[in-house]
């Protein structure tokens, strides 16, 4: 009974400390913004073959100024050993997730090939979790290990949709305020025309009056 009850105790405690890790970061983690022109690189180590890689991207200037003939992005994932192991092509954000065939750095690339400054959130993620194997190999391993790595990866699976949501969300907004201004903008445009064409419209009129009075006079 006081085993079990000890038992309890350190898994509670190995509980906390896995939502502290999911609260304060983790090492395998990176979020940037990224100005994509022509060809643009980030690298990440990965230490163990059979890692999970995941992440996900979105351009956030899409909706304001992407035409409808716009190639889209491409986004290519390269392992050390020079292959393509993950790629996407025409799109203008998605989410990835993979296996690593082996350990060392990858390195994932947009390119643009419409060549303008395009404005990309970038989110990845390097988890890992213990196997079998490896707790044969370490025999301090304890086997409540895996449960916290899957609860971490888990709970990490959830922050990166949050950010990939809340990186759509601010594409959302950039858009409804680019298409406000041009609202304002076209209307403004409307009213100065509008105006003038009323200034000529009054001018030519003016004149028309004026050679009908000479023509009488004559």
């Amino acid at each position: 009974m006081e085993t079990k009850k000890r038992f309890i105790e350190c898994a509670k405690f190995y509980v906390a400390c896995s939502f502290m890790l999911c609260l304060i970061g983790n090492r395998n983690v990176a979020a940037l913004s990224i100005t994509v022109t022509d060809v643009e690189c980030v690298s990440e180590l990965v230490l163990h073959e059979g890692d999970t890689i995941s992440g996900n991207f979105v351009a956030i200037d899409h909706d304001i100024f992407w035409s409808h003939d716009h190639p889209g992005l491409e986004f290519t994932v390269t392992s050390p050993g020079g292959s393509t192991v993950f790629s996407l092509k025409g799109t203008s954000g998605d989410k990835f997730e993979l296996k690593a065939p082996q350990g060392g750095i990858y390195k994932f690339c947009f390119r643009n090939p419409a060549q303008t400054p395009e404005t990309v959130s970038f989110y990845i993620h390097v988890g890992h979790i213990p196997t079998e194997h490896d707790l044969a190999q370490d025999e301090h391993m304890d086997p409540l290990n895996i449960k916290i790595a899957e609860l971490r990866e888990a709970l990490e699976s959830i922050r990166a949709e949050q950010k990939y949501l809340k990186a759509r969300d601010a594409r959302h907004r950039y858009t409804n305020q680019s298409t406000k201004k041009r609202v304002i903008y076209f209307t403004l445009a409307e009213y100065i025309v509008f105006a003038g064409a009323s200034a000529l419209q009054v001018v030519y009129i003016r004149n028309l009056f004026s050679k009908t009075v000479g023509y009488n006079r004559v």
